[in-house]
């Protein structure tokens, strides 16, 4: 069944009230970086986090009173799940969610806080969909698809008519894209309003659901591989999705783990905002330059949602960090004996960057018993900043292996 621009107006009408209309900011900060003139839709600020909430409400505002009473089922990595979870219980509708083994625990703890009924199975989304399936046959819940169904496309394409009426003159949106229900819904509200704005969609280059699909004509299984980007991790764009999405998308482009880690730390930097690694992407693909079309163009960028677990985040933001070229590793020998930290830490100092971390290492420093190997975390201003220090480390004659 198409989802139409009708159908999404009629969501909206259903969701009124009881789902956020999200601020859509201008960002001085990610448009001096970008060269484009950048605007962030901030679906991170839902209650639960995450444009989920559109869909999932509309879904169950369209159940019967028997349906409700049961209950439902969904297998979700965690925003569907939390999404589910808080509006079932504003609608008094028992929720039940099969979340794959490598859904964040902050996720879990949500949903499980939110008061929907947790079951962790399954090594993927497959594996948690037909466990999900199963309890659906078995107990009478009706099960909610997290990307597939109409009815959550249509709350999706929400999001949409909501940048068209704050962003005059919009000429390119950029969204990511997993199970592709968020992305059709978009393009189906913004290509029947103003076909004249692009839309691109954005995937980790350890996903890949779409650009598998346009490649095959045809939804196919992408294999699972880890990522931060844990939310576009479907294995599969749906069916009903890419049908509305292969015809009218602009393009697609593939961002690295590396650079998904660096857009997370910039929007916290910049923007103040914490987001998970599916709502980094599109910043990621406006920095790693896959867009030069957008050069000084209207852009929004889909911040879908900011549900990151900390203990990911800590080490996400040291990753962007070392890509940002503002800590680097190296081991140096030195003399073991009394000033020879202090030669290192000179030059150090005097190379305008700061000690992080140092640690000894003599067990495997090598023949010279009056040797040691310093193992030294680093700080500095970028990789230029980095190429200087190792120079000046070199031409002070200080041995040097960096890590990689």
């Amino acid at each position: 069944m198409p989802v139409t621009l009708a159908d999404i107006r009629a969501a909206r009408k259903r969701i009124a009230g009881v789902v956020v209309n999200t601020p859509c900011a201008e960002s001085i900060p990610l448009s001096e970086i970008t060269g484009s003139r950048i605007f962030s839709k901030l679906d991170n600020l839902q209650r639960t986090g995450s444009f989920k909430e559109r869909g999932a409400r509309n879904a169950l505002a369209q159940l019967t009173p028997a349906q409700r009473r049961r209950g439902v089922v969904a297998a979700s990595a965690g925003n569907h799940a939390a999404a589910l979870a808080y509006h079932g219980q504003l609608l008094d509708c028992p929720v039940t969610v099969v979340m794959p083994d490598y859904a964040p625990l902050i996720k879990i703890s949500t949903c499980k806080r939110l008061g929907a009924h947790v079951l962790v199975h399954g090594r993927d989304f497959s594996e948690a969909r037909a466990h999900a399936d199963s309890l659906a046959a078995s107990e009478g819940f009706t099960y909610i698809h997290g990307f597939d169904a109409p009815d959550i496309i249509a709350g999706q394409g929400t999001l949409g008519l909501e940048v068209l009426e704050q962003v005059n003159d919009v000429d390119a949106i950029v969204c990511p894209v997993g199970g592709g229900g968020l992305l059709a819904g978009i393009l189906v509200a913004v290509k029947a309003l103003k076909p004249r704005v692009k839309v691109f969609a954005v995937e980790s280059t350890v996903t890949g659901n779409l650009s598998a699909a346009l490649q095959a004509g045809k939804p196919v299984l992408v294999g699972r591989r880890g990522t931060l980007a844990d939310g576009l991790a479907t294995l599969t764009v749906g069916t009903n999705a890419f049908s509305l999405i292969r015809d009218r998308v602009d393009g697609v482009v593939k961002v690295t783990e590396n650079q998904i880690s660096l857009a997370i730390l910039r929007m916290i930097e910049m923007e103040k905002i914490v987001v998970e690694g599916a709502a980094a992407t599109p910043l990621a693909a406006m920095m790693s330059g896959q867009l030069p079309e957008l050069r000084g163009k209207r852009v929004v960028l889909i911040t879908c949602g900011g549900n990151i677990d900390p203990a990911i985040l800590s080490r996400v933001i040291e990753r962007g960090l070392v890509s940002d070229g503002r800590i680097t590793r190296f081991t140096v020998t030195i003399s073991d004996r009394p000033g020879g930290l202090a030669a290192l830490a000179r030059v150090i100092a005097e190379s305008g960057a700061s000690f992080k971390e140092v640690t000894h290492d003599r067990a495997f420093s090598g023949p010279d018993v009056h040797a040691v190997n310093a193992v030294c975390t680093i700080e500095t201003r970028d990789h230029a900043h980095i190429r200087a220090l190792h120079r000046a480390l070199r031409k002070a004659g200080f041995p040097l292996v960096v890590a990689k």
